[in-house]
């Protein structure tokens, strides 16, 4: 996997760099999210759980993909700011168990 950044965008005022990007990889499928957001961790110089991949959009028949991703300052930022399912989709934010147990009478 190729990765080029195609435009950065700071925002000061949400605490975050907002990239889009672009991804060749020919012969192979698209790449996950996680190694998408490890490699941009790695160009930004920052934590893994401060990078939060919006989307990946593959383009038909040619082995690239394109997409946005946002780098936050802190974990603290992102939570705040960010959906709960892109922080899920992510895995900043884990997700609660499910319990099928009936609720405790006292």
């Amino acid at each position: 996997m190729k990765m080029e950044i195609v435009s950065k965008k700071e925002n000061p005022l949400q605490q975050r760099v907002e990239i889009e990007f672009t991804l060749e990889h020919l012969g192979e499928s698209t790449p996950v999210r996680n190694a998408v957001a490890e490699e941009i961790a790695k160009k930004f110089k920052t934590k893994r759980e401060c990078v939060v991949v919006d989307t990946i959009e593959s383009v038909y028949g040619i082995g690239k993909s394109k997409g946005y991703a946002k780098v936050y300052d802190s974990k603290k930022c992102a939570l705040a700011i960010e959906n709960e399912y892109l922080l899920k989709r992510n895995g900043i934010l884990a997700e609660a168990p499910a319990t099928d147990a009936a609720p405790v009478k006292e």
